[in-house]
């Protein structure tokens, strides 16, 4: 089970946007990263390749790896760790401080 799925609040935990919130746009689960929006924004100049085209500096979020984020519970919205909870034959992620689904 993922501790972490499309969707979900994220806080950033180390690096240059630590302490900052986002949700949570795409996760790759082979590569160990995520993709936050508003974390990470990566500056692309992009040249004019064929004339009237204009140049123009594009900016768009990166990936970040998994560990570097932890998960906002919803119901006590604060960052919590993931414990998975077996109800009739489901997994469920509950919040590892209040013991509630999220």
């Amino acid at each position: 089970m993922m501790r972490v799925k499309k969707n979900d609040t994220v806080v950033v935990l180390t690096g240059k946007d630590k302490d900052k919130k986002g949700t949570v746009l795409d996760v790759s689960p082979k590569e160990g990263k995520v993709l936050v929006s508003g974390i990470a924004i990566a500056v692309h100049h992009q040249k004019a390749r064929k004339q009237g085209q204009a140049s123009q500096i594009k900016k768009q979020e990166s990936y970040i790896q998994l560990c570097n984020v932890m998960p906002v519970c919803s119901s006590c919205n604060k960052p919590c760790r993931v414990n998975v909870k077996l109800t009739d034959g489901d997994k469920v992620r509950i919040c590892g401080r209040c013991k509630e689904k999220f």
